[in-house]
C-alpha cells in the first residue's frame, strides 16, 4: 500500500497539483468521486449495473480511493491502523450474536442471545 500511496503523492506533485490538495478540497473531491460512482449504478439493477458498468466502476472506485489515500498521507494517518481499529470499533458495536444476517443500525439490533455461537 505504501508503494501506491507514493505513485499517487508522484503523480499529484509531477503537476503541483498539491496547492489544491487541502483536507477539506479532498474531503470535498472524495465524496464527489463516490456521487460519480453511484451514478454508475442508477436506474439500474446492482447486477446489470457491475455486468455493464464495470469499467466505469472500477474507475470512480480508483478516483474515490485515490482521494482517501491522498486525504491520508497528507493528514499523516495510517491508513491500515486506522482500518484495523475501526473494525475493533465495529465488532463491539456490532456483536455476532446481535448482528449476524442483519442489516439493521448498531442501535436497532435485538439483544437475542439465542443467535450466539458456542
Amino acid at each position: 500500500m505504501e508503494q501506491l500511496i507514493r505513485e499517487i503523492i508522484a503523480f499529484r506533485d509531477e503537476r503541483d497539483w498539491k496547492q489544491y490538495h487541502n483536507p477539506k478540497d479532498l474531503a470535498l473531491s472524495l465524496s464527489l468521486e463516490a456521487n460519480e460512482l453511484l451514478e454508475v449504478f442508477q436506474w439500474k439493477t446492482s447486477e446489470e449495473a457491475v455486468r455493464t458498468k464495470r469499467t466505469e466502476i472500477e474507475e470512480e472506485l480508483a478516483d474515490v480511493l485515490i482521494y482517501a489515500m491522498t486525504l491520508a498521507h497528507d493528514l499523516e494517518i495510517d491508513i491500515a491502523s486506522s482500518i484495523r481499529s475501526k473494525i475493533t470499533k465495529n465488532s463491539i458495536k456490532y456483536p455476532i450474536y446481535k448482528s449476524k444476517g442483519s442489516s439493521q443500525k448498531y442501535n436497532e439490533l435485538a439483544d437475542d442471545r439465542s443467535n450466539e455461537q458456542t
